[in-house]
C-alpha cells in the first residue's frame, strides 16, 4: 500500500533544469565548450551533487579542465537569471502535493542540490511546507544513481521503500529510487523517457497532473 509520496526537485517541482542549460551553454562558451558538448555534460550531471558533477566533467573534458572556475560562472549565471526572471513552478506543482496532503499522504523531498539552497527555492515558490522530511545532496555521501539520499528520505519519514513512490525526472533519479526499492514515477523534462529509463518506472506520465488522476 502506498503511504508516502518522495519528490525529487529540480526539473520536477520547480524548472530550474532549463536555467541549468541556459547557464552551462554560457559559460561553456566562455570556457571554449561547444554548446552541444555542455548539453551533453549536463545531462549526464542531472540528479547527481557538487562533488560527482565535479568527477563527470573531469571525465568528459580532462583533468587539465578549469572545473571549479566552469561552475562557479554557471553559478553566477543561475543567480543572475533567478534575478531577473525567477524559477517557474513546475505545471500542477502546487495541486499534485495539495492533493496528495489532503489524501492523507506523506510527503518528503529529496534532492541533490545544496540544503540551503533547495529551502531557498522551496520557499520562494511557497512549497517548503508541504514537505515533513526534506533530504538534500549534503546530507549524504553518495548522490544519485546511488540509493542512498531515497534510502535516507524513506528512513527520515519512517515507512517503507516499497510503500513509497518516488517522482523523478532523470536517469540518475530514476536508478537511485529503484536500487532504494521505491514504487518509481517518471515526468520527463529535460531528458526524454527512453530505453534506459524504461527498466526503471513504474509509472510515465506527461505532468504532475498524472498523478492526481491514478488511483494508488
Amino acid at each position: 500500500m502506498i503511504e508516502a509520496f518522495v519528490f525529487d526537485m529540480d526539473g520536477i517541482l520547480l524548472d530550474t533544469e532549463s536555467v541549468c542549460d541556459r547557464t552551462w551553454q554560457i559559460a561553456g562558451k566562455e570556457f571554449g565548450v561547444s554548446e552541444e558538448e555542455s548539453l551533453k555534460i549536463v545531462n549526464l550531471c542531472r540528479g547527481t551533487n557538487k562533488s560527482d558533477t565535479r568527477d563527470i566533467i573531469r571525465r568528459e573534458l580532462g583533468e587539465s579542465f578549469d572545473v571549479e572556475g566552469f561552475l562557479k560562472r554557471t553559478t553566477e549565471c543561475f543567480v543572475e537569471i533567478e534575478k531577473n526572471e525567477g524559477i517557474r513552478v513546475m505545471p500542477y506543482a502546487r495541486e499534485c502535493l495539495q492533493f496528495l496532503k489532503n489524501s492523507g499522504y506523506r510527503l518528503a523531498l529529496a534532492s541533490s542540490t545544496r540544503e540551503v539552497i533547495v529551502k531557498k527555492h522551496l520557499q520562494a515558490a511557497e512549497l517548503l511546507d508541504f514537505f515533513e522530511v526534506i533530504v538534500t545532496g549534503d546530507m549524504v555521501v553518495h548522490s544519485k544513481p546511488d540509493p542512498e539520499i531515497y534510502l535516507k528520505a524513506c528512513s527520515e519519514i519512517g515507512i517503507q521503500p516499497m510503500n513509497c513512490v518516488a517522482v523523478e525526472d532523470s536517469p540518475n533519479g530514476l536508478k537511485s529510487a529503484s536500487l532504494a526499492g521505491m514504487v518509481t514515477v517518471m515526468i520527463p523534462d529535460r531528458i526524454s523517457s527512453n530505453e534506459e529509463t524504461e527498466k526503471v518506472t513504474d509509472y510515465l506520465f506527461d505532468s504532475l497532473n498524472g498523478i492526481i488522476l491514478a488511483r494508488w
